[in-house]
């Protein structure tokens, strides 16, 4: 399935994570807390994101699910994951990144 949502998709654990992972060939992964700052300044980034690129982006919270912590070897959040047919090719976790690095981020990383 292509069409990718305008929107970032929410899930609560692993298990709904690995469904918009398996239904979707390019996928965002928005991994956040509550109550962390930077996690609330990048999600209308990922929102942006979500419009012009053909990534689907999905928002999880590892807090919620620990075994995404080791799985994707989560460190700090936000951390952003981008995964193609389901393998991690890319990794962003330098803190808050504006719209635009993160576009290029994901266009870069899918050439």
């Amino acid at each position: 399935m292509s069409d990718s949502p305008e929107k970032p998709l929410r899930v609560e654990d692993g298990d709904d994570l690995a469904e918009v992972i398996a239904d979707h060939d390019l996928v965002l992964v928005d991994c956040y807390t509550k109550g962390c700052t930077l996690c609330q300044a990048i999600e209308p980034v990922v929102g942006n994101v979500a419009r012009v690129t053909d990534a689907t982006v999905v928002m999880v919270n590892p807090g919620n699910d620990l075994s995404l912590v080791e799985e994707y070897d989560i460190r700090s959040v936000p951390t952003l994951l981008l995964l193609e047919d389901g393998d991690l090719i890319g990794r962003m976790a330098e803190g808050f990144q504006g719209t635009e690095a993160v576009v290029k981020f994901v266009e870069e990383t899918t050439n």
